[in-house]
């Protein structure tokens, strides 16, 4: 017997032998509880197996997937959506590199995520002697979103949760990176010390006060304006100040733009909306509120051609970040603050006697709007087979009319640029897209998290492209029984189908397999697959879908010759000056 044994009494022994006992798996599990998470993004694997296995044993919804990067777009539309965090939960390493690409698109579009990933010891890593998957993931982390945290022991996990919540939802919010060692999850304490370590989050995004003189002042600028526009962006939408933005807008009679994602904040089709004349407003405009919009390249930095003569306008700005202001041209009133609060403090100083925009203006604007409808609205009825796209985009135009509840969501080149001016919206946060990188990938993830967490049918326009960097999610869809219509808009290959390879006999860069069959995908896992070749035949098998809420995917035929580089933005591709003969 040890000389500490012989030292404790017998009856201390026996009660601490029977004191409640808990774990680093429990104390993870009842932090995030605690704060109100019901739902997990998650690829199993080593360290974090059990963990998921447990958390699901407790009542929180685990749903795995088939890799990293799509659970991680998940929770960041999760956190979009709801505007409490989503979570995303990977192995180490590879499986933590996988979800970064999600954490920094998250960060990125201020969507609030955190991505929990098992490690690696410290002390093996720090003296790199070659572990299992070793990785210093917290160092990577660091350079790609809002904050990174690691817990090293049990009693601090409350506290590692609780500073990631407020941090991923605070202020601008973003991706946040939380590091479990493995060695964690098995660390034993006191179950009443461990309840007392855990942490509840209060007010984690308290509102942010514009000052007085920040909204006197863009009043007056406003006030002056001849010409005013309101551009809405994602961060608008985000806010969930629906009702204080519609007032504002509808008060001031300016005419808005929305950004893609910001579409539905006020319908599409209402009087006021100059989606259909982007290019007159933002060049003739004298006066610009930006409320949740970036001046980024989405917007030409706020300078250029698009923008009429440099100089000519005075740019007021809504945002909760002050770096934000003057990040490309100088903002005549910054009003720094979260929208809701900024909104409603400029609703107040407009009082009753607001004078709204010229009418001359909206007229000028509405007459452009109508002009560029009718040009676009013979495209959109045709019945081509194979299709075009405006042919397809015009079916699925009239289905989210008659369906404004479906989230869309939406991604390609061609398909994202054309659907996003085709389609019209009606309600907020139905339609998310790509976002600030404009990248491809997000769409199976996104169509998840999206039906998970608003239960509402999912409506999915994917390019053929697209598609390929999450199509094995459609195995998800299907095992969790989604109501998910994926509508895969097939040309045979990037931008389109009939590039040749002038070389040699490998098809060229940018070409698919030809006449591929992705219906047939989704029959292998016992959804409903449909092959439509007409518009015809597209509209039939979406409402089918629709109103089935079965998990289904439809391989909408496209000529092969419809598309175009890179959609609107093949300026962004650069073009070689030299022209070499091909090889003989």
């Amino acid at each position: 017997m040890s000389a500490l044994a012989k030292r404790i009494d017998p009856v201390e022994s026996e009660a601490a032998e029977q004191r409640e006992l808990t774990d680093g798996f429990h104390l993870v599990i009842d932090a995030l509880k605690l704060n109100g998470v019901k739902t997990v993004y998650n690829v199993p694997g080593i360290p974090i197996t059990d963990l998921g296995r447990m958390m699901q044993a407790e009542g929180i919804r685990v749903l795995s997937f088939r890799h990293e990067q799509n659970a991680g777009y998940a929770a960041s539309i999760a956190g979009y959506l709801t505007k409490r965090p989503g979570i995303c939960l990977t192995v180490s390493a590879p499986g933590f590199l996988n979800g970064l690409t999600a954490l920094a698109h998250a960060t990125t579009n201020c969507f609030p995520m955190i991505l929990i990933s098992g490690s690696s010891e410290r002390e093996v890593v720090d003296l790199q002697q070659g572990d299992y998957e070793e990785m210093d993931q917290l160092a990577v982390a660091k350079t790609m979103c809002k904050a990174a945290f690691r817990v090293l022991h049990a009693a601090d996990i409350g506290i590692g949760v609780a500073r990631a919540i407020r941090a991923a939802v605070s202020g601008r919010p973003g991706g946040v990176y939380l590091d479990l060692p493995a060695k964690l999850f098995g660390q034993v304490m006191d179950a009443t010390a461990g309840e007392k370590s855990l942490v509840k989050v209060i007010d984690p995004a308290p509102a942010q006060i514009p000052a007085p003189e920040a909204v006197k002042r863009a009043l007056e600028v406003l006030k002056s304006a001849k010409k005013p526009l309101i551009i809405l962006g994602k961060g608008a939408a985000y806010a969930q100040a629906d009702e204080q933005i519609r007032t504002f807008v509808e008060k001031s009679g300016s005419p808005f733009l929305p950004m893609s994602m910001a579409k539905g904040l006020l319908p599409d089709t209402h009087p006021q909306c100059a989606g259909a004349a982007r290019s007159t407003v933002l060049k003739e405009s004298d006066v610009v509120l930006l409320i949740g919009a970036r001046l980024n390249w989405l917007l030409s930095h706020g300078k250029g051609k698009s923008w009429g003569e440099p100089h000519s306008k005075k740019l007021i700005q809504i945002d909760i970040e002050p770096k934000e202001m003057d990040s490309n041209v100088e903002i005549a009133a910054p009003l720094v603050g979260d929208i809701g609060s900024c909104v409603s403090a400029l609703l107040e100083g407009m009082g009753n006697k607001w004078t709204p925009a010229p009418a001359e203006w909206l007229n000028a604007v509405k007459t452009k709007r109508e002009e560029n409808v009718a040009k676009m609205a013979p495209r959109l009825m045709n019945n081509n087979s194979p299709m075009d796209y405006h042919g397809a985009l015009g079916v699925l135009r009239t289905i989210i009319k008659e369906r404004p509840d479906a989230i869309l969501v939406n991604e390609g080149a061609n398909t994202l640029d054309l659907a996003r001016g085709v389609i019209d919206m009606y309600r907020p946060r139905k339609r998310i897209d790509v976002g600030t990188w404009g990248i491809m990938g997000i769409g199976m993830g996104y169509s998840i998290a999206a039906a998970v967490e608003t239960r509402n049918p999912v409506l999915a326009i994917e390019g053929d492209s697209a598609f390929g960097f999450s199509g094995m999610e459609i195995e998800t869809i299907c095992r969790y029984n989604l109501p998910v219509c994926v509508v895969v808009f097939n040309n045979d290959g990037i931008y389109r189908g009939t590039d040749r390879n002038s070389a040699g006999s490998d098809p060229a860069t940018t070409v698919f397999v030809k006449g591929a069959r992705y219906d047939r995908m989704i029959e292998a896992f016992g959804g409903v697959g449909v092959n439509a070749t007409s518009p015809d035949e597209l509209r039939r098998a979406v409402n089918e879908a629709m109103d089935s809420g079965k998990p289904t995917l439809i391989n909408a035929v496209i000529d092969p010759a419809a598309g175009s580089e890179s959609g609107r933005i093949g300026n962004l591709n650069p073009q070689s000056a030299i022209r070499k003969k091909p090889t003989q």
